[in-house]
Formats: C-alpha cells, structure tokens, sequence
C-alpha cells in the first residue's frame, strides 16, 4: 500500500518583508505611460485637480484601469495597489478617487475618450515599429483585409436602485450597454451606457457608438482602410446602414455585415430557392461545415429602402441540441440565419462572406471578458459615475490588448484576460535594493517567469511618443 505524500506543514504570518504580489501588472501601468495614455489623461482631468493634493487625476484614472485589467470589481479594489507602494508607487485614497468620477462630467467624459484615441494612435504607431502592425481579423481560414468594427449590447444586471437602471426584455434589471470592438486586436473602441429598457434595434444609438468607434481609430487608418461593421439582426435599421453608407463621402471606406430576420417574404424566398444554388458552408479554419449550406436571396426579396447594393444571403444547417428553433425552421427541420451586407460580388465567394460574417460571434467573447475587466459590475447610484466607469472599463480593455499586441507573443498574444491574470499579472515576487536602485525579482521556480520578463524587456524598448 503506498501513502500519500503530505504537504510541508507551515506556520502562517502577516510579518513577511519585500514581498508583493501581482507583480506583473506593474506591466500595464508602464504601458501607459509608455503609449501617453498617462500623459493625456492627466492633460483631460487637469481641470479637476483640487488644490493642495498630490496626486493627479490623470494618474488615478490610470491606476483605476489598471486595477480593472488586473482584476479588481470595486474602487476599494484599489488598496491592493496602494499597499504595495514599492511597485505603484502613491496611489490614492477610495474617497478621493469618488471625488474624481463624480467630478467627470460630459465635457470631461469626452476629453477621456479623445485622450484615448491620441494613446491608441500612439500604440499603433509602435507596433508598427515593432512588429507588422496591427493584426488582420481571420475568417474562413483567411486573412480579412482592413478592420473590422463588430457592434453589439448586453444586460448588466444591478442588484440595487440606480439612476436609468430599468426592466430588461429578459426580466432582469439593470443596463443594456452598446459596445464596439475592433476584431483585429480585441480593443474596445467605445461603449454607451444606456437604460435596461432601451431598444436593441436603436439606430440613433448605433450610429452614436459607430461614431465615437470611429473617432478613436487613428487617422491614417481610418482614412484609406476598408472598414467593415458588423452586428447582429438589432443593427439592421434602415437608417444605420444609410449612415454607414454616407461615411463614404467622408474619406471613410465602410461596408456592413448585419443580421436580418427571418421575416414572411425570406421564409417564401428560401422555400422558392432550387436545391442547386446551395453551396457548401465553411468552418472557421476555411475546411467545410458539416451539415451546412448557403445561398443568395438577392433579387427574390424585396430590399426597398436599404442601399444600393445591398444583398442578402442565407444559411442553413442541421440545428445542434439545445438549438432554440422557430415555427419554420421545426418546418424545414434545419435552422436558417439571414444577414444583409454591400461587399460587392467581386470581392469574395458567397461562402466567404457568411464565414466572415458569422466570425462577428466572437464578440460575445470579448463581451464575456468585459464584464470580468469592469463593466460587469458598476459601483455608484449616479449614472454619470457609471459612464465614467465604463470608460475606464473600455481603458482597461485597451491596455490588456495593448499588452498582448505589443509586448507577447505565442499563445499568451492571444490569450484571454483570465489567462493572463492568472500566468503573468498576479506573479509574486521580491523586492530589493541595491546599486541605487530597485530590484523586482520574480521568483525563479515561476512557470512564466520568462514570458514576464520578456514582456518587460519588451517594454522597455518600445519607442517613446514626442513630449
């Protein structure tokens, strides 16, 4: 009989010296500064300095993203950073950094998003410096030329009374958040903070949020760079895809990829269609889909009032368990899903397109890892604080994909905030001194040890913005 090894015993205290932990996001304060994202949040908030204190709201208002990225859910969250003075250096108290969010108003929740933009315009710039640039978006097992805005909202559920907090089409209570990433990297572009019971479908506010997604891609990009959007059946309003088409006269080349309904008119067009104008579906890595075809609805429904050139494709495919099916898909026995775009035809394979566009999925992922980086939970009872909080939330965002897209590589570039909570930002280590300065010496038994330091060095090359 073999026993089982027991584990060393301890004798556990609160008196150990130079140790810290989360050592790692120390990483995401320096990026910060590294791409002016410090700078210019300082330069927006100046104006809400009160006299006679000694830290700048610029540098809270990054200390707080940089507590989201980490992990933190509430302001209080911020002691983990304040009492490792070595690693943050002064971070400030949680009554002062209320005093900050309650201060932003309007005016100032706008030179946050523009000081936003001037740092991301800055840390595209190194890694075009650094590596090939931004990364393409992937669909179908190829490369999606230019980028690619993907739009979507979500309920975020308040367990207590606050201001615009409303009734949700699913019975829960809360907000319903519209929010914008940008596929290629994961970035969150802009959010808007909307009332649990404001429509899905809004155009006036996706056309807001596709507004402020826009003004935070750097000129050179947003100029001459093909730009696809895309959303769900909620983004197929008429009006929002006559804006996205005007953007055009504005040096902006878009194209949207948007869901439909599957209405009376598309239910008679799929039963009108012949079974020779099907065509296999394809599976994320470009191999077939299984079970799985797709055709063109274009000329058999009517697209009155849409863009010139709008088309409409199906596909269908046998429903996986669980799948919630409609009347007409119990009918047919397959699920069908329907979406409208203006690519051109010379411009891509029917089954590309529906690849392309059912990759806008991916979305929900970045929504899932949003909501554990801040905008899952929101603190105050005043709306205002909480469109702060967002802002900040969507900061926190920036500097995870900043920190993946400049300073990784492998399977940590890609790697979800979890994953890289877990392996790279809650490392422990020593502090020392020596020589005049001061050492942060990660534990040499640390599975990621090298991957961290790597990512410092990284870092500590990347080149610095003009001041």
């Amino acid at each position: 009989m073999h026993t089982t090894g027991s584990r060393p015993k301890l004798v556990v205290s609160s008196d150990g010296r130079g140790v810290v932990s989360h050592a790692g996001s120390r990483l995401l304060a320096d990026l910060a500064d590294a791409t002016g994202l410090t700078v210019a949040f300082t330069n927006a908030l100046r104006r809400l300095r009160p006299r006679g204190t000694a830290h700048s709201p610029g540098r809270i208002a990054v200390d707080l993203a940089v507590m989201l990225a980490d992990g933190g859910e509430a302001i209080t969250d911020l002691a983990l950073l304040r009492d490792q003075a070595d690693v943050f250096g002064p971070v400030t108290s949680t009554p002062t950094a209320w005093r900050l969010l309650a201060g932003i108003d309007p005016a100032a929740l706008a030179a946050l998003r523009a000081a936003r933009a001037a740092a991301r315009e800055v840390a595209w710039m190194q890694a075009a410096d650094t590596s090939p640039g931004i990364p393409a978006a992937h669909a179908g097992g190829r490369d999606l030329a230019g980028l690619v805005l993907d739009i979507d909202a979500t309920l975020v559920t308040c367990h207590s009374e606050k201001e615009q907090a409303a009734a949700t089409y699913k019975r829960g209570f809360g907000y319903h958040p519209l929010l914008c990433f940008l596929d290629n990297t994961g970035e969150a572009l802009a959010g808007v903070l909307r009332p649990g019971n404001a429509g899905a479908n809004t155009a006036a506010d996706h056309i807001a949020v596709l507004e402020q997604a826009l003004a935070q891609i750097p000129d050179a990009h947003r100029h001459g760079t093909d730009i696809l959007i895309r959303t769900d059946s909620a983004g197929s309003a008429k009006a929002f895809l006559h804006h996205i088409r005007a953007l055009r006269s504005r040096g902006i080349r878009t194209f949207f990829s948007v869901g439909h309904p599957v209405t009376e008119p598309v239910r008679r067009a799929i039963r009108a269609l012949p079974g020779r104008v099907w065509h296999p579906a394809l599976e994320q890595d470009g191999s077939l889909r299984t079970g799985a075809a797709v055709a063109e609805l274009t000329g058999l429904v009517d697209l009155d009032g849409y863009p010139e050139g709008t088309r409409i494709i199906v596909r269908r495919e046998r429903p996986h368990p669980g799948a919630q099916l409609s009347l007409f898909d119990l009918d047919e026995g397959m699920r069908h899903q329907v979406f409208l775009t203006d690519t051109p035809y010379r411009e891509g394979s029917l089954q590309h397109l529906e690849v392309r566009h059912r990759a806008h999925a991916r979305v929900e992922d970045r929504i899932r890892c949003g909501k554990t980086t801040g905008f899952g939970r929101f603190p105050s009872r005043h709306f205002a604080i909480n469109q702060a909080w967002l802002e900040l939330s969507l900061t926190a965002i920036d500097l995870l994909a900043w920190t993946r897209t400049l300073l990784l590589e492998g399977e940590l570039a890609t790697a979800e905030p979890k994953k890289l909570r877990y392996r790279l930002l809650h490392a422990a280590a020593r502090i020392t001194r020596g020589g005049r300065r001061l050492h942060l010496r990660i534990s040499a038994t640390w599975p990621w040890r090298k991957e961290l330091t790597s990512a410092f060095a990284r870092l500590a090359a990347l080149p610095r913005p003009a001041t």
